[in-house]
């Protein structure tokens, strides 16, 4: 099998309120069948589409609470980009989870919630990163 991440699926509470807040973020929304919403990254996309139907479709319960167990990264190529990123994406109505800083491993990240509790990280990897411009890691 070759390895790969397609498309990322987000279970969410209020489809519009979720589709509003990565808009903000500046994501190019992609055509879409109705009550789901498609976004292009950078090599994948990004799906929003109802927590309760995403859970229908998959036969398991949609209840849940907390930490689920992950969290997804954006990383950019300086901590200055780190910290530019984390700014645009309290300004679209994220909530701040941890203040960008240096951290253990020799890297600068922090964190953020999107609307429905999503962690993402935003991350400077000064040891492997994937440009954006090309996909080609460095």
């Amino acid at each position: 099998m070759d390895p790969r991440i397609s498309m990322i699926t987000l279970g969410v509470d209020d489809l519009e309120r979720s589709v509003a807040f990565y808009q903000r973020l500046g994501w190019p929304r992609m055509d879409s069948p109705p009550n789901v919403a498609f976004f292009t990254l950078n090599g994948s996309w990004l799906g929003l589409y109802g927590r309760q139907a995403l859970a229908e479709d998959a036969g398991v319960s949609s209840a849940g609470e907390g930490f689920a167990g992950f969290a997804l990264a954006h990383n950019v190529g300086s901590e200055q980009e780190v910290d530019a990123v984390m700014a645009v994406a309290v300004a679209a109505g994220a909530r701040q989870v941890k203040v960008p800083q240096p951290v253990f491993w020799g890297g600068y990240s922090g964190y953020f919630a999107d609307p429905d509790g999503y962690l993402w990280e935003v991350a400077y990897n000064p040891f492997c990163w994937i440009g954006p411009a090309t996909g080609d890691q460095s």
